[in-house]
């Protein structure tokens, strides 16, 4: 995720009073990443501890407990706002709650809470900013809100994941959105841009196990993946150097598995395909989403965590990795091959592990000369 304006100019840009309440913040999003992880590989047949425990808390800790979280901190550090950092504390607290053997229910109101909590924020964005990137984030943070609904009352994941889905895609698409005003606008920019999101809300409205959802749903990333291969800053700044040419690559990768995902959901809907589901599903968060985290952590991480972090070529390793279990694990998928979705899910796990050694590496190696950093990619 990026930085997005929408601050209020008359709050610190650094709140003191709560640099104390991001590491424990942080904390619990990595809390929930590990055990969302360990969920997933038991889901996939390794035998893990608390595996059995926490494989129905799968997708919940992976969307709330990391993302949700990350993404309400980063908007509440934008926002400049104290009572916006209640909104990933209560989804801090709400993995808290689930991983220390609370009722289902429990956790999943405390994440309604915090969606509550973001949603507000980022219609306080589009009040103080209006523009079609502060709505496409505002709808992105209702979806998550919908999704937090449904699943506290009871809904099974499948029905309600779309709506999951919709939350992290309209946020990581509205904050390209803003990123393209870098560019001289072409025509018909902002109408596929509102189709696209229009289709996907329409088809997550009706559930992506629903033939005419998913393929609404489909058509809508489709769409969305057109977009932003015309219209995206990454198509220019893929020519750079150093952590601008990173960054890119990691947009660009991650832009063909939104457009798989989109095929996939019209072609193969979860409906009517063995795996459809899970083919879709892991093509947007992992092929997209991750890929949008590898790219934007170098710029996110400073701003949020305060750490410092510079770029060196060894990230590309992750990344590859990242990509490489992804095509494994929807080829296997494809063909029903059991052991080749196993091992997705531990090359997924090495990419991620990889990638925080390689972000520590980079940051206490010495710089040498200088490289191009690329605030926007």
């Amino acid at each position: 995720m990026v930085p997005h304006p929408g601050a209020d100019s008359r709050a610190p840009a650094r709140p003191a009073e709560f640099a104390l309440s991001r590491l424990p913040i942080l904390a619990s999003a990595a809390a929930a990443l590990l055990a969302g992880l360990c969920a997933g590989l038991w889901r996939l047949g390794w035998d893990l501890p608390h595996g059995a425990s926490l494989a129905e808390l799968h997708g919940p800790l992976l969307i709330s407990g990391v993302f949700g979280t990350l993404v309400g901190l980063e908007r509440a550090v934008a926002l400049g706002r104290a009572w916006a950092y209640a909104g990933p504390i209560l989804s801090g607290a709400g993995t808290v709650a689930l991983l220390a053997g609370a009722p289902a229910t429990a956790g999943g109101w405390t994440y309604v809470a915090a969606a509550s909590v973001l949603t507000a924020a980022s219609l306080l964005a589009l009040r103080q900013q209006p523009a079609a990137f502060t709505g496409s984030l505002a709808a992105g943070a209702a979806a998550w809100l919908v999704g937090s609904l449904l699943w506290a009352r009871g809904a099974a994941i499948p029905d309600l994941a779309g709506w999951w889905l919709a939350f992290l895609v309209l946020t990581i698409a509205g904050e390209r959105l803003e990123l393209s005003r870098l560019l001289p606008r072409r025509r018909g920019s902002l109408p596929l841009y509102l189709l696209a999101a229009g289709l996907l809300l329409a088809g997550v409205a009706q559930s992506l196990i629903v033939a005419t959802g998913a393929r609404l749903s489909g058509l809508g990333l489709v769409a969305l993946t057109t977009w932003l291969a015309r219209h995206d800053v990454a198509t220019r700044s893929i020519r750079g150097r150093g952590q601008a040419r990173f960054m890119a690559a990691c947009m660009l990768a991650g832009y063909v598995w939104l457009g798989a995902a989109g095929l996939l959901l019209v072609a193969q809907p979860p409906g009517e395909a063995i795996f459809g589901y899970d083919m879709a599903l892991h093509a947007v968060l992992i092929g997209f989403v991750l890929s949008m985290v590898f790219g934007h952590a170098l710029i996110i991480l400073p701003a949020v965590a305060r750490i410092r972090v510079r770029y060196a070529p060894v990230l590309y390793i992750p990344l590859v990795l990242l990509h490489a279990s992804v095509a494994l694990r929807v080829g296997a998928d494809l063909f029903a091959w059991g052991s080749g979705r196993r091992w997705s899910g531990v090359i997924t796990g090495l990419a991620l592990l990889g990638f925080v050694l390689a972000v520590i590496a980079a940051a206490a190696a010495r710089p040498r000369g200088r490289e191009a950093s690329g605030a926007a990619a």
